[in-house]
């Protein structure tokens, strides 16, 4: 195979289209030279930097949701406008950083149709596993796609609200008449990703390289989904199955589940990260932004230091011997501003977490909780909350509620992308913001509006 990724973007709605077409250009895909099966696996395993770039779980998928939520969390002292305007809720619909996460998912899911088309080509007895691992990846961009461009599951109606296009199928040569998809319902897409996600689970395996997929990092992002659906039987469900297949075990101190050069035993799925596939990015942006520039005493240590921790973030632990709390480093910024620092992105080119164990006591222990009844698995929910708060030197809790694992999450996960998730699917409010508010939703890129007339902006743009 000469070459695999094409030359001009794949997706139809995409802003250079609308280039071409005053050029009278006809953008087409250039995916003619996938010959064989080795073609297709190179295409699918070459997309996980998709999934690792900056527009992904490298920086965006994660930091992005964290500046939206950033209320006793993280204060942005940095100097670039563009995440100064996310902070502050003031991003337009000409926004990069929206149509980055837009144009990477998009990307992404156009690699994972192509695979799944050209599934003929691979040998049999791979077939299945392929297509398992494409329509994972496919399933978890639409998953962050109708987070970030939707309202929330929870605000109801989402057989009418506005999701984002579904794509299921490649375009190899684009067609003005056919290839200007409307949004679909939010509804659908997640019925989609929740598609998407069961047959993955039920084709990966269950273990694989530090890379790639397995039938439990399926299982985990299902977990999300059903939880954000308020569907907390199949949340629980999911969950436990992770728990308890035996591959996961919590590391035995909370720093220790950071700043690794391969998974760490509660990685259920992790971005791998290495200088040459990076180079120049300093881990995509998550150690840039949140690593100090200089330490305490004036020594370069790298970073930008432009993410820091809000001091009212400590006001959310209840033991003076919970580690997490300590998990801080004082610094200054690149613009000389001294402040403290999450050690979560401490060194670059090194695992990113995307899904822990953690997570999946702390869900199931609330889905449990929330749905009343015998618990699923067996384990009460108290039981499942103080597993997360032992591992960090935390007292045990004598009683548990809903409220005590928002807390919780919080504790475990601050910095880490899930606090926006957690606030909207509750109907929390998110700082001064209702959990609705059109400006917690990203504007769909204005190009994309400018190339595809069937596509609709929303609120507040």
């Amino acid at each position: 195979m000469k070459t695999y990724r094409y030359i001009l973007a794949a997706l139809f709605f995409i802003s250079c289209f609308a280039c071409n077409k005053k050029l009278d250009v006809l953008p087409q895909n250039n995916v003619t030279s996938i010959e064989d099966g080795d073609d297709v696996k190179a295409l699918l395993y070459g997309s996980y930097s998709s999934l690792q770039g900056a527009s992904g779980f490298g920086e965006r998928y994660i930091f992005i949701a964290d500046l939206l939520a950033n209320t006793d969390m993280v204060d942005y002292v940095g100097s670039f406008s563009i995440y100064k305007d996310i902070l502050n809720k003031n991003q337009t619909r000409e926004s990069s950083i929206a149509t980055g996460i837009w144009t990477n998912s998009y990307l992404l899911i156009e690699d994972m149709n192509i695979v799944l088309d050209k599934l003929d080509l691979v040998d049999e007895d791979e077939r299945d596993a392929v297509a398992a691992e494409a329509k994972f990846m496919r399933g978890v961009a639409y998953f962050e796609l109708v987070n970030y461009f939707a309202q929330p599951y929870s605000a109801g109606s989402t057989g009418s609200n506005a999701g984002v296009p579904l794509v299921l199928e490649p375009t190899y040569i684009y067609d003005e008449s056919k290839n200007k998809p409307s949004r679909a319902s939010v509804e659908d897409v997640y019925q989609q990703v929740i598609k998407d996600l069961t047959d993955a689970a039920d084709g990966l395996p269950e273990t694989a390289d530090n890379a790639r997929a397995t039938t439990y990092a399926a299982k985990a992002f299902l977990s999300r989904v059903y939880l954000n659906m308020g569907d907390y039987a199949k949340a629980a469900t999911m969950a436990n199955e992770v728990i308890t297949s035996g591959y996961f075990t919590l590391t035995s101190t909370y720093n220790q589940a950071f700043n690794n050069p391969s998974n760490s035993p509660e990685d259920i799925f992790g971005i791998q990260n290495t200088a040459q596939s990076n180079a120049g990015t300093s881990n995509n942006g998550l150690s840039t932004f949140y690593r100090y520039a200089y330490d305490a005493n004036g020594n370069g240590a790298g970073g930008r230091g432009e993410a820091q921790v809000d001091a009212n973030y400590f006001n959310y632990f209840d033991d003076p011997n919970d580690f997490r709390a300590g998990f801080v480093s004082d610094g200054y910024s690149i613009t000389g501003n001294g402040g403290i620092y999450t050690l979560k992105w401490l060194t670059f080119y090194r695992v990113i977490p995307v899904i822990r164990l953690a997570e999946m006591y702390l869900t199931r222990g609330e889905a449990n909780l929330r749905k009343g009844g015998a618990p699923i698995g067996g384990v009460a929910p108290l039981k499942d909350i103080n597993i997360v708060r032992e591992r960090s030197g935390a007292e045990d809790l004598a009683g548990v509620n809903g409220q005590d694992f928002v807390d919780e999450r919080f504790r475990e996960l601050a910095f880490e992308g899930d606090r926006l998730w957690t606030l909207k699917r509750l109907k929390s409010d998110v700082g001064d913001y209702s959990y609705d508010d059109p400006k917690l939703v990203l504007p769909i890129p204005q190009r994309e509006i400018d190339a595809n007339s069937n596509l609709t902006q929303n609120e507040g743009y």
